[in-house]
């Protein structure tokens, strides 16, 4: 473990010396004819000093790193209302961060969204005009590239699937224009955000302030390491979301190589088995993922999926629930066979899909599209506590 890590057991104790300090900091004394008093300087207690050095160093160290995204759009993004300036430019920020010496800049695909223009501004001031390698609005993911920048520091990517809810992170990025900021907190929880994004797939809930503006920056742990990226927060700001950094390496090939990620898909709306079901589908207990219905000429109607089948597994992959089901299918391959697992009243079946490619699909009349992380299918297909996939 690192010295970092080792030293974030300290914090345990952080409150109590904050208020030891303030108790042992002795009264002002009155100095020069100004309406003030001095403060009289104090030794801090030592744990509380190697915590501000730990965080203030560690800022330091990662905040070269750290983007400035400035975007000029054509046309609004599409959850946005037009201008009544229909030619005039529309122009947004966000955050990003180096993660290849080449010029390689991971950001959210909302921020870029639309974009006619791109400039990336280094901590340094450099500026340089940027291009979109790759983008996923599915994840909320985007890959750009600069050209001809020197002496870039590089974050390194960690294993988010190490991060444990309770560690101390820092979110890095220029929340309302405000350029280079830090904020500091915990990872709160991990699991499905609050709008559906890749389906089945654990984002990291913080309660490090993520306002407008960090969309794309790092979330990092104490060791230095990119464990997400910031992506979006509730309304007031007191909860934060960032995609692990684990799908963000899974993604990243993809984005780097074809400019897109390619889902897999099988066509069907799933739900829970519930203590509802067991009767009706000749269950002795609730287990697996209970097919609602399956869409026409969609690669489960190909392979033989019907309605009301539960899906135990596939390709030797237990499913729990219907999260599991979407991870698990979306990572396949696209065109790759696999072998489902299920239950046809009460008896186990054992049929051959082909995973097929996702497409997004659009938004029913009257419905506006979100920004960013999205349903994974039209809200008509999914019924209330139901995921299609």
């Amino acid at each position: 473990m690192s010295m970092f890590a080792s030293h974030a057991r300290a914090l345990v104790v952080l409150l109590a010396l904050v208020a030891l300090a303030s108790g042992c900091s002795g009264p002002s004394t009155a100095a020069g004819p100004g309406p003030w008093r001095e403060g009289v300087v104090t030794s801090v207690p030592p744990e509380l000093a190697r915590i501000n050095d730990l965080l203030a160093d560690l800022a330091e160290r990662l905040q070269p790193g750290l983007v400035y995204v400035r975007v000029q759009r054509a046309t609004p993004p599409r959850d946005e209302p037009a201008r009544e300036e229909p030619g005039e430019p529309r122009r947004s920020t966000g955050s990003g961060f180096v993660i290849d010496s080449s010029g390689l800049i991971v950001t959210n695909a909302h921020v870029v969204e639309s974009a006619g223009q791109i400039q990336v501004r280094l901590a340094d001031g450099r500026r340089f005009p940027a291009t979109v390698v790759g983008r996923d609005g599915r994840v909320d993911l985007a890959l750009l590239k600069i050209e001809g920048a020197s002496r870039l520091t590089v974050l390194p990517l960690g294993d988010s699937n190490k991060l444990r809810v309770g560690e101390l992170v820092l979110a890095l990025g220029n929340p309302f224009g405000l350029e280079q900021s830090v904020s500091f907190g915990i990872v709160s929880r991990k699991g499905a955000p609050l709008t559906v994004a890749a389906p089945g797939f654990d984002f990291i809930q913080t309660d490090a302030a993520i306002n407008p503006g960090n969309s794309g920056g790092p979330l990092v742990n104490l060791s230095g390491e990119v464990v997400g990226v910031n992506s979006m927060a509730a309304v007031n700001g007191s909860i934060g979301f960032a995609i692990p950094s684990t799908l963000v390496k899974m993604l990243l090939p993809q984005l780097a190589s074809k400019g897109r990620v390619d889902w897999g898909w099988l066509g069907v709306a799933i739900a829970e088995v519930t203590e509802d079901d067991l009767g009706r589908l000749k269950l002795r207990e609730p287990k697996g993922v209970l097919v609602r219905s399956v869409m026409p000429g969609e690669p489960a109607d190909k392979g033989g999926v019907r309605a009301d089948d539960v899906i135990l597994g596939i390709d030797g992959t237990r499913l729990e629930s219907p999260r599991d089901l979407q991870r698990v299918v979306s990572s396949t391959p696209v065109g790759k066979k696999v072998r489902v697992v299920l239950l046809r009243e009460g008896q186990e079946t054992e049929l051959e899909v082909t995973i097929g490619l996702y497409q997004e699909r659009e938004a029913p009349p009257g419905e506006a599209p979100r920004r960013g992380p999205r349903p994974a299918e039209p809200p008509r297909e999914t019924p209330p506590n139901e995921a299609p996939k």
